[in-house]
């Protein structure tokens, strides 16, 4: 019997209770430290000291959130981390108005989506695009940091993640898209979806992804889940995915 959630609360309460397991695998992957306290994690990956995405703060409790905020700012400034994030729902205004007053900034309101794989609208086939699976983390490192505008070498090296898989999209034999999946339960959660930029119009991102839940529905899962950007959200609807709710962002960027 499905266990997956039976309403866009449900929905909204399973993509944040991804996040913190999936961040530690991040640390894993990347090295670093995961840090808690209670509800609260932070994973401070020293290796992408610029990147907050990778710094990220979860919690549940936002009273206890702004008072350890103080420590946790210690750990990230004795870590050599210049950037980091706290993710909160964006209903929480306790939350949000004590990390203003603490200094951070609002850096962006993603997206909470979800939906069940039966639902699955995939696009149709492009002849020109090869979809395969290779556990290639270099290439999702590097694809990412060109995608979303980074300097090279802001995201770090990372090693494969445990309980995950990697899709890649090619044109012409040059890779041009990523996505990555990664099994939890009934759940697929889905990462790190990118395509370069001199490749973008095509509908790659979106027949890349719709190949990647295929291939989970086959294997039984019955349900996924992410967080959107605004750039991804259209792609992740068309799919069939829905809106369930809004995060955001909390940056504190330290002068350098």
């Amino acid at each position: 019997m499905s266990t997956l959630p039976a309403d866009d609360r449900g929905w909204f309460d399973l993509v944040l209770s991804n996040q913190p397991p999936l961040w530690s695998l991040y640390v894993d992957a990347c090295g670093g430290e995961v840090f808690t306290e209670g509800d609260i994690q932070a994973t401070i990956i020293a290796a992408s000291p610029n990147r907050s995405f990778f710094n990220s703060v979860f919690y549940s409790d936002s009273e206890h959130l702004l008072d350890a905020l103080p420590g946790i700012a210690e750990r990230y400034e004795k870590a050599g981390v210049t950037a980091w994030t706290v993710w909160i729902p964006a209903e929480d205004e306790s939350a949000r108005n004590g990390l203003s007053a603490a200094g951070h900034v609002l850096d962006a309101t993603p997206r909470a989506m979800g939906f069940e794989l039966s639902r699955l609208s995939p696009p149709g086939p492009d002849p020109s695009l090869e979809l395969r699976s290779e556990m290639d983390m270099e290439l999702v490192r590097r694809i990412n940091e060109t995608a979303y505008g980074y300097p090279a070498g802001d995201f770090p090296p990372m090693s494969p993640l445990p309980g995950t898989e990697v899709f890649l999209a090619s044109l012409e034999g040059e890779t041009v898209g990523t996505t990555l999946v990664w099994d939890r339960g009934e759940d697929t959660e889905v990462t790190f979806v990118a395509t370069l930029p001199e490749a973008r119009g095509r509908g790659i991102a979106g027949r890349l992804l719709g190949h990647a839940l295929e291939r989970e529905r086959e294997r039984g899962k019955l349900g996924s889940t992410l967080i959107a950007t605004k750039l991804g959200f259209p792609v992740y609807e068309q799919l069939g995915y829905r809106d369930v709710g809004g995060l955001e962002m909390w940056e504190r960027r330290e002068p350098t």
